[in-house]
Order: structure tokens, then C-alpha cells, then sequence
């Protein structure tokens, strides 16, 4: 799977979930939307959705500023 333009793969995740992929790179999932093949993958869905190889995901970061 690419994630943020870089090649990862699945087995490096504990299981096949978006949380997983959150938890892999350590970020606050209140903190951050998952993009999946171009459309938003709700957060109520993170538990439910298994990602594969063949996708393509952004991670989007919250930052705050003034």
C-alpha cells in the first residue's frame, strides 16, 4: 500500500485495520482523517474497514496555529 507517497506494507501493521495504521505511526486519531483511494474514510468506519495492498492512503494531520 502507498501511504503518504511512500510504499508500506501490510505486514508491518498489527492487523489490517486503519487504527493499526494510525497506531504504526504513532499519531493521535483525534487528530488526524484518513484519505483511502481518494474519498474520506469516516472515523465510525475505522474499526470496521480492512485496508489492502492495493491502496492508496493519506494520512491528514489537525494543526493548530494563529
Amino acid at each position: 500500500m502507498i501511504v503518504n507517497g511512500k510504499e508500506l506494507s501490510i505486514d508491518d501493521l498489527k492487523t489490517e485495520s486503519p487504527v493499526a495504521l494510525i497506531e504504526h505511526f504513532e499519531l493521535d486519531p483525534r487528530a488526524v482523517a484518513l484519505e483511502r483511494n481518494g474519498a474520506i474514510l469516516p472515523r465510525s468506519e475505522w474499526d470496521r474497514q480492512r485496508l489492502a495492498d492495493a491502496d492508496r492512503i493519506e494520512i491528514i494531520r489537525f494543526v493548530g496555529g494563529g
